[in-house]
């Protein structure tokens, strides 16, 4: 990788790892266009600096760094009229690309050094407004998304859930959507890139809760276990029906929650989803459910799920929902703490949380239905004690 000279910031030349970004601010007129390091390479130090699903582990100083080398190369544009624009179609291409692509950038003036920080998306570094944008390459495209990009008949979700088949990181299709280059050719628009993000993991898990449902329940209770940057999770399978709610809190010594107690917030659905969006844990929700379906897919197991989230002080920034969908994706990969009963389970939960137990029950739905709704299973269980009794 070579380092480029910044003496000059109204040129810039470097390698796009691919990405690819759309504001959300004054929409539908949004600033939009790759972001490019002033680097070159075509290796994993460069590719690292937009891929969210290779960071976790890393120490959140290192995830900044990333985004700070990369440069926003923006131009504003309506996210519906956007045809006969050259500077966006070569951005869409370098959107599409598999690998980095060298680019060429003049702005306007010396790009803004700030850092932008967001609930949902990677941490976004300076910003520059594009005067001209020339590709140094043909960008290598990944033949999957080649042939959904093409087919303009092809629905957005249909496409979305068709390269998440393939095997295509959640990070890419993201970046495919967020570009507007899936969908019916007469509905395709460029997506925000925090809103394309919860789109993608919307879209992709309803489509395995499909399948989901045709499983077996799980017969025990299990419990799966993860920490990164001070975020702690647990999430609990419940030997029941389909079911997912996402608890989180930010706890009374984190540098996000202005009271000096945690205040738990939560959103939930049962077996027959949901119709409106998560809107008190919002996009956490989507990325938490992607990860749990996953799993359950895995092991061909249907659940009530319960991911419980806690955020402590050594979360200094926001730095997206990667964190969530990453963090519970670790969980999965250990072997579950085995309970029979729910009690024993709860009990172990709250040896991991400075928020009390009780503070979870009384916001959980998911536990309220399950400690007050006996199942028919339960009902046979007592009745066949009663019977034995007697």
């Amino acid at each position: 990788m070579k380092k480029i000279d910044l003496t000059s910031m109204t040129d810039l030349f470097g390698s796009s790892p691919p990405s690819f970004f759309v504001g959300h601010y004054n929409y539908p007129d949004v600033l939009v266009g790759p972001m490019i390091p002033p680097l070159i390479g075509k290796g994993e130090d460069i590719q690292i600096l937009d891929r969210p699903d290779r960071w976790y582990g890393k120490p959140i100083e290192e995830l900044v760094g990333y985004r700070t080398r990369l440069i926003r190369s923006a131009l504003r544009v309506h996210v519906k009229k956007f045809e006969d624009n050259r500077m966006l179609e070569l951005s869409q291409e370098l959107a599409m690309a598999e690998r980095p692509v060298d680019a060429e950038v003049h702005f306007e003036k010396v790009p803004k050094f700030r850092i932008i920080y967001d609930s949902h998306s990677p941490p976004m570094g300076p910003l520059g407004h594009i005067e001209k944008l020339e590709i140094a390459e043909n960008p290598k495209v990944n033949l999957f998304v080649e042939k959904t990009v093409s087919d303009t008949d092809f629905r957005a979700n249909s496409g979305l859930n068709y390269l998440y088949s393939q095997g295509l990181p959640v990070t890419d299709i993201i970046r495919v959507l967020s570009a507007g280059l899936l969908g019916l050719k007469k509905n395709r628009k460029l997506v925000p890139t925090r809103w394309a993000i919860t789109a993608a993991d919307d879209a992709i898990s309803k489509k395995i809760i499909i399948k989901i449902k045709d499983f077996p329940e799980v017969d025990k209770y299990q419990l799966y276990s993860a920490k990164y940057l001070d975020n702690s999770f647990q999430i609990l399978l419940l030997p029941r029906e389909w079911a997912f709610e996402q608890l989180e809190t930010w706890s009374g010594k984190s540098a996000f929650n202005p009271h000096p107690e945690p205040v738990i917030t939560a959103d939930h659905e049962f077996y027959s989803g949901r119709t409106t969006y998560a809107s008190h844990v919002t996009g956490a929700y989507y990325s938490a459910r992607l990860a749990v379906v996953e799993h359950l897919t895995r092991i061909r197991r249907q659940a009530a799920a319960i991911s419980f989230r806690e955020v402590s002080s050594g979360y200094i920034v926001p730095l997206g929902v990667w964190v969530i969908r990453e963090t519970v994706r670790d969980a999965f990969r250990r072997p579950p703490l085995i309970f029979e009963t729910l009690g024993a389970a709860l009990n172990e939960i709250a040896g991991h949380f400075q928020t009390p137990l009780q503070n979870w029950i009384q916001t959980s739905a998911i536990l309220d239905n399950t400690m007050k709704q006996r199942t028919l299973l339960d009902y046979i269980q007592f009745k066949g004690k009663r019977e034995k009794i007697k």
